[in-house]
């Protein structure tokens, strides 16, 4: 895999702008004792490394990003199980969106990628993991997960198709690199 310079410091500002976020610019509800639900943009840098840069750098911003954020915040015992949730949330929408060849992609796709790594992460793997982990069952956790998808959803699909548009209009997204120009 070549990576090049300037593709290695976007995905790093990715990572600390995604740990600013999530850590500090987030709401948390707490549901018992453990974190249950957290509203904010913290994964919106990690689904736009996704949309980026392919599947693989979005799953690596999204890891690292968990791995760092754990060691500048931690918010109980470190569990791999939510990194490997990081990462599918940047991986997911980058698979989806790297069988599609056009460089830009409209919005449809870009609700299709984001959706379907929402829905495996937030509604399917994370009750999961905290059900498994904690005991939380996960009828607790699915419905107030319902209604921050949807607003995830609708803000990161617009924010990501407005930020995909401006780094293409401004020749930048050339200069990244995305793994969809790669391929041909």
């Amino acid at each position: 895999m070549r990576t090049s310079i300037s593709r290695l410091a976007s995905m790093s500002l990715l990572v600390a702008v995604a740990v600013v976020l999530k850590r500090l610019a987030s709401v948390r509800i707490a549901i018992g004792a453990v974190e249950g639900i957290r509203i904010g943009f913290g994964s919106l840098p990690i689904v736009l490394a996704g949309a980026l840069f392919g599947p693989w750098g979005g799953a690596a911003v999204g890891a690292v990003e968990d791995m760092v954020g754990y060691f500048i915040n931690p918010m109980g015992p470190y569990m791999p199980h939510f990194t490997l949730t990081s990462a599918l949330t940047g991986f997911i929408p980058g698979l989806v969106l790297w069988f599609r060849r056009e460089q830009l992609p409209s919005l449809l796709h870009l609700v299709l990628a984001i959706a379907s790594g929402q829905v495996v992460v937030s509604l399917g793997l994370t009750p999961y993991f905290l059900q498994v982990l904690f005991g939380i069952p996960r009828s607790v956790t699915i419905p107030p997960r319902l209604v921050a998808l949807v607003i995830d959803l609708v803000l990161y699909t617009s924010l990501v198709h407005v930020l995909l548009r401006r780094l293409s209009s401004s020749g930048a997204l050339v200069r990244l690199g995305p793994v969809r120009q790669l391929r041909a």
